[in-house]
């Protein structure tokens, strides 16, 4: 398994980084639209439809709802990002009520609808980033993974009050902190490097702490759906990683939130 996990990470990093930095305007929300697709497809099995024939049609009616948003210009806009903000506060209150409140959302229209508002504004978020010229896109990616590796180590050596036991057991409010100390660590270096000044490291600080959170919740969301279907991995389409979901599930919500607040300070 982690020969297999090397040789995937070995042709899939290279892939990325040229696709995230060396492509922009149509090129790249085509490749990124492709990683949202792939999500996608995931995410139908996510939501219970198991057809692969219905699966394919709800995959391209995604696509054209992207190229509608494209070609309308919603896809540097701001209210696809509200949206995600209004849903990520609902998905939020999902997670924290799992299973009790699972009747709300657990029928397959409504995970689909979900998905629209979870996959959907992290697309616009990537564009939007992008647009500003990669340098807060390249923050944003950064700070999640620093959080990540801040919180899987700080609950290794720390971890003892649980965070969300019914969902991911694993999980714990010590890996929590782990994480936001490394992303403040992160944004702190960030504002010297841009010459930010005390005053805007200190809203880069903040802004950082809440998109550490609103990953946190990004990746108990997908552990949710995965428990509520009885799967380990959203796919096995990454060798060794799972599938695309389980890589990207903390940004789908620490994008859309970024780039408002990005938005915001403009």
């Amino acid at each position: 398994m982690l020969r297999q996990r090397i040789l995937t990470a070995a042709w899939l990093a290279p892939l990325m980084l040229a696709g995230l930095f060396g492509l922009s305007g149509g090129a790249f929300a085509l490749f990124t639209g492709g990683i949202v697709l792939l999500a996608g497809w995931e995410w139908t099995n996510l939501a219970g439809v198991e057809e692969r024939d219905n699966r394919l049609l709800l995959v391209g009616a995604l696509a054209g709802l992207m190229a509608v948003m494209w070609a309308g210009g919603a896809a540097l806009a701001a209210w696809p990002l509200w949206l995600a903000a209004a849903g990520w506060l609902t998905n939020l209150y999902w997670v924290s009520r799992y299973p009790e409140r699972r009747v709300q959302w657990q029928s397959t229209p409504r995970r689909l609808a979900m998905g629209l508002w979870v996959l959907l504004p992290a697309w616009v978020g990537l564009n939007v980033l992008r647009d500003s010229g990669a340098i807060w896109l390249l923050f944003v990616l950064l700070l999640v993974w620093c959080a990540d590796i801040g919180a899987y180590f700080a609950g290794r050596a720390f971890g003892k009050r649980k965070l969300a036991p019914r969902v991911s057991p694993g999980k714990s409010w010590e890996g929590v902190g782990g994480g936001m100390a490394a992303a403040a660590l992160l944004a702190v270096c960030y504002a010297i490097w841009q010459g930010l000044g005390a005053g805007g490291g200190l809203i880069l600080v903040a802004a950082a702490l809440a998109v550490t959170l609103a990953s946190v919740v990004g990746d108990l969301l997908e552990s949710m759906l995965k428990r509520h279907r009885g799967i380990k991995d959203s796919s096995h389409l990454l060798p060794g990683h799972g599938g695309v979901l389980d890589r990207i599930d903390s940004l789908t919500a620490a994008l859309p939130l970024f780039a408002l607040l990005y938005l915001g300070a403009l």
